[in-house]
């Protein structure tokens, strides 16, 4: 999976096939990533990490501190060898549930990303949760399933039965 732009551009992330996680597709990122332009977003989180390329494109693009939330001790410590990889970045990589992560720490962000396995989690209450963790003029991004009703006044993009949510906190 190639980093799409930024200082990383085009360098491969290592993956696994046999682990877990749904990557969000390359054109998908590219649209969020160019909504989000001029980037300027300091401190990411990226929840359900996954393979973390939504953190690793932020970082790449100039995030200057990136949280990564995982619960997979296997994908965990594939995301810690990426960011080994990709210097210059302050990574924090926690092998704890979002929920968990969410609720335990009060620390405060430009830009959150939320891609949970889909189906699995009540996504008005992470919601809830994601809110409280936003800086003013902070931003809010959901991974869906299509057919997910909007859980809060917010704009949405879909793509094929992915559905993208955008929330500002104003």
């Amino acid at each position: 999976m190639n980093i799409l732009a930024g200082k990383f551009g085009g360098r491969k992330i290592k993956t696994n096939k046999k682990l877990q996680y749904r990557p969000t597709k390359s054109r998908v990122r590219k649209s969020i990533f160019d909504t989000l332009m001029p980037f300027n977003y300091n401190r990411v989180l990226d929840l359900f990490s996954g393979s973390g390329i939504f953190g690793f494109e932020a970082a790449s693009r100039g995030a200057r501190m990136v949280t990564f939330v995982e619960n997979d001790r296997n994908t965990f410590n594939l995301i810690k060898q990426n960011a080994e990889l990709l210097p210059g970045v302050e990574y924090d990589i926690f092998r704890n549930s979002s929920f968990n992560f969410l609720k335990n720490n009060k620390i405060l962000f430009d830009l959150v990303y939320a891609d949970p396995p889909y189906g699995k989690y009540d996504l008005s209450k992470l919601s809830e949760l994601i809110l409280k963790h936003l800086n003013n003029q902070g931003k809010f991004i959901l991974e869906c399933e299509k057919k997910q009703v909007p859980l809060i006044d917010t704009i949405f993009k879909d793509y094929g039965q992915t559905r993208i949510y955008y929330w500002e906190k104003k």
